[in-house]
């Protein structure tokens, strides 16, 4: 099977690095991941700006942001097979200048069409980040105890970045135009190139795996029927014969990806493997949660921005809440997990999200300031306490041979539920006007309850039976 991190396969021998050489390493990667995150959200904030710096109408800013997403939760796995095979800091130095050069292309770009196809290629670069640099974290760190310490501290900078975006868009756009939220990546991406140069070891897979291309090819095609036709839905209308085309091409594209994945030696990602409950589970979690976040994100930025007249500034400083309850509860989930398991925290992430979602199910015009801070406060502090058991409860799910695998597909989950949830709260509200709009978005809330309430059952499905081995999958060779 196609992997991304292997994070549990041995490693090619490298030089052994000093604390601090590993530290640094660690940083570095640390580094990328944010840049990854905080440019999945960071765009949202700017989204009003974008639009009327460029003429264009919802539709096309949910393709801004969905067409870097896409590509990301399209391209991680085979990135990381590229990694494998032809070594990882080679790889992750790819990414890098890949995604500075398309950043420099997003701050350049003259029309939609341009910097979606920008956001693309920023997309290709982060899928080079975001598993590899887990694979590097892992081979430098021999110590299982130091390891674990290094993953929990990586996994918790995504998901600050992530919460982080709205704020850090919010800053920067009340000192300078929407096309610096793309100029900002350019000195972190040298500095992170340098570093890398200098202190990150190559190493590769001892034995690098085949890239799986008409997996990846169907796999491509499946996420973007699925979110082009949440997003041109309400403009093609959701029975016209092009929408029901769609709805064909996207059943038809899923059933061939899983027959040929069925039948590949090394498949891309192996149906059985979600015959697992708690694996299968742990998906869906991820999936939940990232589509309660980002419809959060992208109906905060444009009910406070379009509906209540507030700066991007303000719009930011409103989704405080909502990151540093992330970032507090983030290393505490992890500590939780590693005390009771992943049960408890996945409880109390659905608990505060459905809590977060239902605060603003009769949202008005109106609705008391206090009351959405509280809202994305709630929401922010379940998705905290949702990274961490999520990961864990993948990864045993699996053998541990397989914990690589259950790495590399919830982090493909967590963007697919990213450009979801994007697609979904947009076209709730793409066709409505200022006042009518937080009367629109009412459904949209209800569903980031919902996404709570399943991950009140993923936590149920969290541990796994004594004994229970599952079905069996391919072995590794």
């Amino acid at each position: 099977m196609t992997a991304t991190t292997h994070a549990a396969a041995p490693p090619v021998a490298a030089p052994a690095l000093s604390a601090r050489g590993r530290r640094t390493v660690l940083a570095v990667c640390c580094l990328s991941m944010f840049l990854v995150g905080l440019d999945t959200t960071i765009v949202n904030v700017g989204l009003p700006a974008i639009g009327r710096g460029l003429d264009v109408d919802t539709r096309h800013l949910e393709w801004i942001v969905d067409a870097y997403t896409l590509v990301l939760a399209a391209l991680l796995i085979s990135s990381g097979a590229l990694a494998d095979r032809f070594g990882r800091r080679r790889v992750f130095q790819c990414g890098l200048a890949a995604f500075g050069v398309a950043s420099l292309l997003c701050a350049l770009a003259p029309s939609a069409g341009v910097l979606i196809a920008a956001r693309a290629l920023q997309g290709i670069g982060a899928s080079m980040l975001s598993p590899v640099a887990l694979a590097i974290v892992v081979n430098a760190m021999p110590d299982p105890k130091e390891r674990a310490r290094a993953i929990g501290i990586w996994a918790s900078v995504f998901g600050l970045s992530m919460a982080a975006g709205p704020v850090t868009g919010g800053a920067v756009l009340a000192w300078l135009d929407w096309r610096a939220l793309f100029w900002i990546n350019t000195p972190v991406i040298a500095v992170a190139l340098l570093l890398s140069a200098v202190f990150v070891p190559e190493s590769r897979a001892p034995r690098a795996r085949r890239l799986d291309l008409p997996g990846q090819l169907l796999l491509t095609l499946v996420l973007t029927v699925v979110v082009g036709v949440l997003i041109e839905g309400p403009r093609i209308g959701w029975t016209s014969p092009a929408a029901l085309a769609g709805y064909a091409a996207a059943a038809l594209a899923t059933a061939a990806f899983v027959r040929v994945e069925s039948r590949r030696p090394e498949p891309l990602m192996d149906p059985r493997l979600f015959t697992r409950p708690v694996f299968s589970g742990a998906v869906v979690g991820a999936v939940a949660a990232f589509v309660a976040l980002n419809v959060t994100l992208l109906l905060n930025t444009l009910y406070l921005q379009h509906t209540r007249g507030w700066t991007p500034l303000a719009a930011g400083v409103a989704a405080l809440p909502l990151a540093v309850g992330a970032t507090v509860c983030a290393p505490w989930s992890g500590r939780l997990v590693g005390r009771t398991g992943p049960r408890l925290p996945l409880l109390l992430a659905g608990g505060f999200i459905t809590a977060g979602g239902l605060c603003l199910v009769r949202l008005t015009p109106h609705t008391s300031v206090l009351l959405l801070l509280a809202a994305y406060a709630l929401i922010g502090i379940g998705f905290g306490f949702a990274n961490a058991p999520i990961t864990n409860t993948a990864v045993n799910g699996l053998p541990p041979a397989r914990a690589g695998v259950a790495g590399a597909i919830t982090s493909t989950a967590r963007q697919l539920g990213a450009a979801l949830g994007i697609a979904i709260a947009g076209a709730l509200v793409t066709a409505t006007g200022p006042k009518e709009l937080a009367h629109a978005s009412r459904p949209g809330w209800i569903l980031v309850a919902a996404c709570g309430v399943l991950l009140l059952g993923v936590a149920r499905v969290s541990r796994p039976r004594e004994g229970a081995a599952g079905p069996e999958t391919r072995p590794e060779r």
